[in-house]
C-alpha cells in the first residue's frame, strides 16, 4: 500500500504538490482577508471590500510565488525576477476575476463575502494552476540535435 501511494504522488507530484501549496496559498489569503474585514475593514462598504481583497491578493500572490517555484514547479530559471513579474502579471487576471465575481456576488446580489470568498478560492485557484503551467513555469523542451551536427560531434 504505501508503494502504492508513493508511486502515485510521484506520478502526480506537480497536481499535488500544487494542491498543497494552493491549500495553504488559500490559507493566507483567507487569514489576511478575514484579519482585514474583522479588524479594520467592512466588507459593507464596497470600496474596504476590494481593499481587503486586494491586501490578501498580494500576500498571497507573494507566498504562492516562492512556494510554486521550489516545491511545485521546481524553476532552475536563473532570470528569477522576470519569471517572478510574470507570475505577478498572471495573477492580475485572476485578481480581476476575485474582484468581478466579488463585486457581482457581494456588492450587487448580496451573498455572504465570507463564503463568496471560500467559492472565489477554488475557481482562482484552478486558473492560477493553468496560467502558471502555461505561461510562468514552462518547461524549457531540449533542444533537438540535427544530423549535421551529430555528425560534426563524432569527428
Amino acid at each position: 500500500m504505501i508503494k502504492f501511494i508513493k508511486d502515485m504522488y510521484f506520478k502526480y507530484k506537480e497536481i499535488i504538490n500544487y494542491l498543497i501549496v494552493g491549500g495553504l496559498t488559500t490559507v493566507v489569503s483567507l487569514a489576511i482577508y478575514y484579519g482585514c474585514t474583522l479588524t479594520f475593514l467592512n466588507p459593507d462598504n464596497p470600496v474596504q471590500l476590494q481593499l481587503a481583497n486586494i491586501l490578501s491578493w498580494i500576500g498571497a500572490v507573494t507566498f504562492a510565488y516562492f512556494t510554486n517555484r521550489k516545491f511545485v514547479f521546481e524553476s532552475k530559471n536563473a532570470n528569477m525576477l522576470g519569471e517572478a513579474i510574470s507570475f505577478f502579471v498572471a495573477r492580475i487576471g485572476t485578481l480581476l476575476m476575485d474582484m468581478g465575481i466579488m463585486f457581482v456576488f457581494v456588492t450587487c446580489l448580496h451573498f455572504n463575502d465570507k463564503i463568496m470568498k471560500l467559492v472565489v478560492q477554488v475557481v482562482v485557484t484552478v486558473a492560477n494552476y493553468i496560467f502558471s503551467k502555461l505561461f510562468v513555469f514552462k518547461k524549457e523542451k531540449p533542444a533537438e540535435i540535427s544530423e549535421a551536427e551529430m555528425s560534426t560531434e563524432s569527428e
